[in-house]
């Protein structure tokens, strides 16, 4: 199982969302939202596991295990390679793509 870093964690709040294991195995991390009244609902899952069951790295993984000059070089490539589904669209935090949410929270 994933385990989900304090940089996840502290940029989930930023957006207004909570983060928690994937309930998905070939996941990391699952998004949820808080309702007005104190419900979660889940928006979506990302974070792709590799087909041995093991985890792509992310940025704190990079960072963690490689140090900040590689962690920085490895999102600076991520963001290039994922240009196109990184944007936020229209809508409120609830309409987001993986994508956007995978960008935000991991790298």
């Amino acid at each position: 199982m994933y385990q989900i870093s304090n940089y996840t964690r502290q940029q989930a709040k930023k957006l207004g969302v909570t983060v928690k294991p994937s309930t998905n195995k070939k996941k990391k991390i699952d998004v949820y939202i808080t309702d007005g009244k104190g419900k979660e609902k889940k928006i979506t899952s990302v974070g792709a596991a590799k087909t041995d069951g093991s985890y792509y790295n992310d940025y704190p993984t990079y960072l963690k295990n490689d140090g900040k000059k590689k962690a920085e070089e490895r999102r600076r490539l991520y963001r290039i390679r994922h240009a196109k589904d990184r944007k936020r669209v229209p809508g409120g935090i609830e309409k987001q793509k993986p994508g956007f949410f995978a960008d935000r929270l991991l790298w």
